[in-house]
């Protein structure tokens, strides 16, 4: 069951990428660093391609508080998009989610972000291909740590999927907030064509799989 899910859920590749949609952007970077009094409790960091898709998938959901595009995973800093895209700082896309666990869990985190894309493709999704696409959980406790890999080590064992899965499992160090205009890209470029021809499909086929775990 779960194989057919992943697949249902996983786009076709498209001639479009998130590093094409954004070649003519040069608005100036506002970067950070994740806010160190945050309790890690309620915090995930996921990489799993274009952080377009994954702010959509998990803005949708009951219990995230807050969404927000950014990096991490590299080793320089205040990164911008235009040196993550060339793979020269080691950064992943990734998205901060702030989420509330008493009313969605870290376990449900996961199941929403293995659904959600190929965690069997090495630095790429669909048309978006580079290190800064990889599959990446970044934890933030050693309970996450734990959680991430045994059920890593359960879908691989269960043959999910016909190959591997090579998601990255690192402990999170920092997270730089992505510029301005990635942020709520979705709800703010809708007619965008990487909007309506990758993301759409996705978080069509996501709300079907998930509707008891969206907000009302």
């Amino acid at each position: 069951m779960l194989k057919a899910i992943s697949i249902c859920l996983i786009i076709s590749l498209s001639t479009i990428s998130c590093a094409q949609s954004n070649e003519q952007k040069t608005e100036s970077p506002q970067n950070s660093e994740s806010n160190p009094e945050l309790d890690m409790n309620m915090l995930a960091t996921f990489g799993s391609g274009c952080f377009w898709c994954i702010e959509a998938v998990f803005q949708e959901l009951e219990g995230v508080e807050k969404v927000v595009s950014g990096y991490s995973g590299g080793f320089v800093d205040n990164p911008t998009y235009k040196a993550v895209c060339n793979g020269t700082t080691g950064h992943a896309e990734v998205c901060q989610i702030t989420y509330n666990p008493n009313t969605i869990s870290f376990d449900e985190l996961l199941e929403v972000f293995w659904k959600t894309h190929d965690p069997t493709t090495l630095n790429r999704q669909g048309n978006d291909v580079g290190t800064q696409y990889r599959s990446a959980i970044f934890y933030h406790s050693e309970e996450q740590r734990q959680l991430a890999e045994k059920y890593k080590k359960k879908l691989n064992e269960s043959g999910a999927w016909d190959s591997p899965i090579v998601t990255e499992i690192a402990s999170f160090d920092k997270f730089y907030e992505a510029e301005n205009y990635h942020q709520d890209y979705f709800d703010l470029n809708v007619n965008q064509p990487y909007c309506q021809f990758v993301i759409q499909p996705k978080l069509d086929k996501f709300r079907k799989v998930f509707k008891d775990k969206l907000k009302k």
